[in-house]
């Protein structure tokens, strides 16, 4: 369970972000084997703050595995370089899917562990809810993997060209 993000619902973008950020941490801390990111863009989340990139770099480096559910990854091409890079060198544990046919309010906005989740439910206010409850992780991992099942593989790690 995360330290600084007590269960509970929050609201705003920062307050998401936070909760982003001490799941992450916690992760690391606590060797959670398996996280997943979903998000149309991942535009607000904390992606590119060097202790968020550390976090995981010691969490990945353990028996972890992290899948990635987007809609759009050009975004963190662009505006989130050290993740893209820590993405790129740990791409054999990192899983990226891409979901075309996706309304962005439909497409989950959350991190998903199977210890604690944090689910933006409100993209304009930036408002959800965050914790440790089994139904909730249950009914999340349910409508992620049922996009995932919709979804291709996306977000390369490298990109070749001719």
């Amino acid at each position: 369970m995360p330290e600084s993000a007590p269960p509970g619902r929050f609201a705003g973008r920062e307050a998401f972000r936070e909760s982003i950020r001490q799941a992450i941490f916690a992760a690391a801390e606590q060797r959670w084997r398996e996280m997943v990111f979903s998000d149309v863009d991942f535009q607000d989340w904390p992606l590119n703050e060097r202790p968020v990139v550390e976090a995981l770099g010691a969490w990945v480096r353990g028996d972890s595995r992290l899948l990635m559910l987007g809609k759009r990854y050009d975004l963190v091409v662009r505006t989130q370089p050290l993740f893209t890079e820590w993405r790129r060198f740990w791409s054999h544990k990192i899983e990226c899917r891409q979901v075309t046919q996706a309304d962005p309010q439909d497409l989950p906005s959350a991190l998903w562990s199977t210890n604690w989740i944090v689910q933006r439910m409100d993209l304009v206010r930036s408002g959800g809810i965050s914790g440790p409850e089994p139904e909730r992780r249950v009914v999340l991992r349910e409508s992620i993997d049922e996009w995932v099942r919709r979804s291709a593989s996306g977000f390369p790690a490298t990109t070749l060209g001719l």
